[in-house]
């Protein structure tokens, strides 16, 4: 029995003892797309996919393509399925389902001035910024109820970090700058004591 996908010419074949076997067989201008695919993709787990079809496609069996890719047999027959049946769009990542997070976009500026400026700006007697302390100042100051890992994520998607550099030498009185310079390079050229074991 050979079935053929109209879109990516895609052949299901039969063999002994019921298994079934994914044989992909793709025009020019569909393996030149997915070689496309391939070079500009980012994503780890996109490129993992289109390199099983694309193997697939130059009749590399199954258990050699998931040896390769470290994966599973079965993961491998599922994207070629995927692939059959939606064609490359059906490779590419969604978004896991889930709740949406608890603190609104709209706090993302506010939230970011918070970790530029440090907590001592906001009232608090603290050095940095922790997730559990950031997530409960939303809760007093917004009424967001959070969690650390919330903020977390939060902070992970609009990238910021919650430590603070410190810029002291760049914040530094410039006078006082210009004679630390100098009087480092005055001890780099001062002569050595010589230690003589005579």
């Amino acid at each position: 029995m050979q079935l053929s996908h109209h879109l990516t010419g895609c052949r299901l074949s039969v063999y002994r003892w019921d298994r079934t076997m994914i044989r992909i067989q793709l025009p020019a201008a569909e393996l030149d797309r997915l070689d496309d695919a391939f070079r500009t993709a980012t994503d780890r787990k996109l490129r993992d996919r289109l390199q099983i079809v694309r193997m697939a496609s130059h009749r590399r069996p199954h258990q050699d393509i998931a040896a390769d890719l470290g994966v599973h047999r079965k993961t491998v027959t599922r994207w070629l399925n995927a692939y059959c049946d939606g064609g490359l769009d059906a490779l590419r990542p969604r978004p896991a389902p889930g709740k949406p997070g608890k603190i609104p976009a709209t706090l993302r500026d506010d939230v970011r001035q918070w970790v530029i400026d440090g907590p001592a700006k906001q009232g608090l007697n603290r050095a940095n910024w922790t997730h559990a302390e950031l997530a409960d100042h939303l809760r007093k100051t917004r009424g967001v109820q959070t969690s650390r890992s919330a903020v977390q994520r939060f902070c992970a998607k609009i990238g910021i970090r919650l430590y603070r550099p410190t810029y002291r030498y760049l914040r530094g009185d410039p006078v006082k700058q210009a004679q630390a310079k100098e009087d480092l390079a005055a001890l780099g050229k001062a002569p050595r004591p010589v230690n003589s074991s005579c």
